[in-house]
């Protein structure tokens, strides 16, 4: 394996929008990762999948070489392979025959010059990133609102509210350390309330002071009613409503939304609306924090406007505590906003619809041609490259195989693709069979740059190891191809520092306030200082003092639109997703706690697959006797689009009639785990995202002879497995399997397993069909197999950790047997990562008397360090008790 040399650093986390600082210090050598008690977003306190950041640092499965047609080359020969496809495309067919489809895991100088080379001197729009599919509708919605797209508000505001309105959020497991933060706001102020509106029963509701299950897409009708209520209450602030437009409109868009029909479009009781209205009516501060709940719609912008409307209606906005609050999903989605990595937009927050924009960056970046209205979007560039449209296609730093909605549609439109282009840092993703070449790219710990959160605050992404093999920046592959076509001057950058030079003066550029984004204040930068960036917030123009606490935007009643009124936005409430069969059951996505995306980085994380190992299907135990499944059972998930598989888990966490999967499993991991292959290629009309959270679909049991469990210290062959889900585990791998057909288990461990020279037992019960193989090696477990007729009983925990724990050889026939050693104890399901505490020890302190999420976590430290799992100790007691009334 090719070495690599660490270094102590501070930098950012590269998971969710909240941005969290990371210091990484050394110990004999190798990287260990904490919170950066300086930095504003965290205050030095991470989830559990930032605090296991060194685990992904693995240089297995990395791409590490250019890889041209499946050979191995150079650099050069890539590049000139990239430069010549991509300009005989634009020859023969034209600008709009090449496209780019780029990543909010991309910080923001790869963002900047991949628009800039795409927009200006490529001279198309056709550039879109994956944060269409995440927050594309919040832009929108903002644009409307405000005349551009700005967050109002900051963290702080979350901590001097009054109420936390969390819409289509699960804050509690996606962006763990904000919902840290206002549950210690709530402990230290008792007036705080959290309001949780969600179809699903999350660990976010299971926290809330109130969860109203409202049902799927009925948001805009919540907050539409909402707006008539206040109207009709009077709750009207002054100096908004005479300094907004197009309330009248909105009020009559809404004037059939009495509590009465926002009760029969939401299914919540009247009771219930009633109070939420009231609520909000009563409480000065609020905040409306959303997510992809609300973003992942085909109203998705209305449902946006809705919020806003009465924020704005109230003067709850601009103000501490106050706010319509969108948290992003990615990284640098915030940084990919700022730059025009989106096929609308150009660089700074200009936009590519308007001439005197347009002829801003073009006389900045000096380039030869600038695209001359909007690209395509990432549902409309895929079917563009289904069709032919497309001919030629750069994928940077994601995965639309796995993360893009119908994705047996993507998949089959690679395959039509005349060229296809992927820069990335793993070799085995699913998008990466289908590139002609593949570019191998810097990885966290190596990439420098900056990246924006959620609050609009920049932070440095600093590089802590030396780059591994030929891995480089996504910024200099690009420039480099820019060089081959004849712009070398304009790509001349030596530094990420150039690039952030060059982005802040454009940032500046004829604005005078009259834009919103301004980092101009950096327009002279330098290496060291860029080096030694401490975190700041825009706008931070160049004649002001550089803010280094948010500034709350629209305080003053002034927006950014031509005549600074800000607009009230008319917002029709719709329902997306209608069944038409009594056997269809809505389709609701969403993430597991500790995995991300597609698991490229997750994936590689033993303590992240402690929590969840395998994509699995909740569904109610009205729907599951109805379909006559079980938990545990393994089921086909299917619609016109295609099918995957997952484990059944029976719960009451999903209403009736409705069904929820994580989308995270991708083919390294999983036979047939692409959740996306059944969702729809539905979009937002004015945003363009996708309404991935509401789709149609069949379930129906798949049948299998028998189901397996193994646990090794080497990698299983899973490919003569009918259906698996492996996952790393410490020591080792583990991986749940079942087959059609297994008239001779015995033979199964030959093909799953390299052969070694180790002891082996076997037991083999002829009555049940019960087969377990394992192998030792001095005194360690090197693999088990546990083969039943009926999906394996066997605890995953302990058996997997005795990979790494010596076993006597008097214990290892109960091993055998199924049985674990008299002084081994079983936690049962794993509940708090961070501090390995199970289900029974948890249930056991509430026996005991513990009758809150933090007794428990006094006795058991469950839910003390990362918080994310606080919700679903607060289930377990509620679950708990309500058995002690029962009895």
């Amino acid at each position: 394996m090719p070495q690599t040399e660490f270094t102590a650093g501070k930098t950012t986390c590269p998971y969710c929008g909240v941005g969290c600082g990371v210091k990484v210090s050394l110990a004999d050598g190798k990287p260990v990762v904490a919170g950066d008690e300086d930095h504003p977003a965290n205050y030095g306190k991470l989830c559990l999948k930032g605090q296991s950041l060194a685990e992904t640092l693995s240089l297995d499965d990395r791409l590490l070489y250019p890889i041209v047609d499946g050979v191995q080359t150079k650099w050069s020969q890539a590049l000139d392979t990239v430069a010549y496809k991509f300009s005989r495309t634009i020859e023969e067919y034209g600008p709009e025959s090449v496209a780019f489809y780029v990543s909010g895991q991309l910080l923001t100088e790869d963002y900047y010059v991949v628009n800039k080379f795409v927009k200006g001197f490529l001279g198309t729009g056709n550039i879109d990133t994956n944060s269409r599919l995440c927050m594309a509708s919040s832009v929108a919605g903002h644009k409307r609102a405000f005349g551009t797209d700005t967050v109002p508000g900051c963290y702080e505001d979350l901590e001097l509210t009054d109420l936390v309105i969390l819409v289509g959020s699960n804050l509690a497991w996606c962006h763990p350390v904000l919902f840290q933060r206002i549950d210690a706001a709530r402990e230290a102020n008792p007036q705080l309330k959290i309001i949780n509106l969600d179809p699903r029963r999350t660990a976010t509701a299971d926290m809330a002071n109130v969860h109203l299950q409202l049902n799927p897409d009925s948001d805009t009708a919540l907050y539409g009613g909402l707006l008539k209520y206040l109207a009709e209450s009077n709750q009207g602030d002054p100096k908004y409503l005479d300094s907004c437009t197009g309330l009248d409109e909105s009020l009559n868009a809404v004037s059939d939304l009495g509590i009465a029909e926002v009760s029969r479009l939401t299914g919540l009781d009247k009771a219930e609306i009633e109070n939420f209205y009231k609520e909000f009516a009563a409480t000065n501060k609020v905040v409306s924090v959303y997510s992809q709940g609300v973003n992942q719609s085909a109203g998705g912008t209305d449902k946006v406007n809705a919020i806003t409307n009465c924020h704005l209606y109230t003067g709850r906005i601009g103000k501490p505590g106050c706010g319509p609050f969108s948290i992003t999903g990615q990284p640098n989605a915030m940084g990919g906003r700022e730059v025009g990595g989106l096929a609308n937009m150009l660089a700074c927050h200009m936009e590519l619809a308007e001439p005197d924009h347009r002829s801003i960056v073009q006389s900045f970046w000096d380039s030869p041609a600038i695209a001359n209205k909007p690209g395509l979007t990432a549902v409309d560039l895929f079917d563009a490259v289904h069709a032919g449209k497309i001919r030629a296609l750069w994928v940077m730093a994601t995965n639309p195989l796995v993360s893009m909605p119908d994705a047996d549609f993507v998949k089959d439109a690679l395959k039509r693709c005349d060229f296809v282009v992927q820069s990335e840092v793993v070799n085995n993703n699913d998008t990466g069979e289908f590139a002609h070449v593949q570019l191998p790219a810097h990885a966290w710990g190596e990439k420098d740059g900056t990246v924006t959160n959620s609050e609009r605050c920049i932070s440095r992404q600093k590089k802590f190891r030396k780059a591994p093999g030929e891995t480089r920046a996504d910024w200099w592959a690009v420039a480099e191809v820019a060089k081959r076509l004849g712009y070398t001057e304009s790509f001349a950058y030596n530094t990420p520092a150039d690039i952030f030079a060059e982005y802040a003066e454009l940032s500046g550029k004829e604005n005078h306030g009259s834009r919103d984004f301004d980092i101009s204040a950096y327009a002279d930068i330098d290496n060291q200082t860029y080096e030694d960036l401490s975190p700041f917030y825009w706008p931070a123009r160049k004649s002001e003092a550089v803010p280094v606490k948010p500034v709350r935007m629209f305080a003053d009643g002034k927006f950014f639109t031509d005549d600074t009124h800000g607009r009230f936005i008319p917002s029709t409430a719709i329902t997306s997703c209608v069944k038409t069969s009594s056997t269809e059951l809505y389709f609701n996505t969403g993430r597991s706690r500790d995995q991300w995306h597609t698991m490229t980085r997750t994936g590689s994380s033993a303590t992240l697959a402690n929590h969840t190992a395998e994509p699995y299907i909740e569904i109610h135990a009205i729907d599951a006797e109805a379909h006559k499944l079980q938990s545990a059972d393994i089921v086909s998930v299917s619609n016109r689009n295609g099918d995957f598989d997952a484990r059944v888990v029976v719960t009451d966490r999903v209403a009736a009639g409705s069904v929820f999967s994580p989308m995270h499993w991708c083919a390294p991991f999983a036979s047939a785990g692409r959740i996306n292959t059944v969702t729809n290629r539905v979009t937002d009309p004015i945003s363009r995202q996708p309404a991935l959270k509401h789709s149609k679909v069949a379930i129906k049991k798949r049948e299998f002879c028998c189901y397996g469990f193994i646990v090794s210290k080497e990698d299983v062959a899973v490919e003569h497995l009918d259906y698996f889900a492996r996952a790393r585990c410490e020591g080792g791998w583990r991986a749940e399997f079942a087959l059609t057909n297994c008239d001779d288990p015995a033979s199964l461990p030959g093909k799953l397993l390299r052969p070694t020279r180790c002891e082996t037992l076997t037991l083999q019960d002829q009555s049940t069909g019960r087969y377990s193989y394992l192998t030792f090696k001095d005194a360690m477990l090197t693999a088990a197999i546990i083969i039943d007729s009926v999906p394996v009983a066997a605890a995953r925990s302990w058996l997997a950790g005795f990979l790494t724990v010596p076993q006597k050889s008097n214990e290892r026939h109960r091993l055998l047997a199924g049985l674990k050693p008299p002084d081994t104890q079983d936690h049962g399901m794993l509940v708090c990562s961070c501090m390995m505490v199970g289900e029974s020890a948890i249930q056991e302190a509430v026996l005991n008397g513990c009758c809150t999420v933090n007794s428990v976590g006094d006795v058991t430290a469950a839910g003390t360090n990362c918080g994310s799992c606080r919700g679903d100790i607060a289930a377990l007691i509620k679950q708990r008790q309500n058995v002690g009334q029962a009895v």
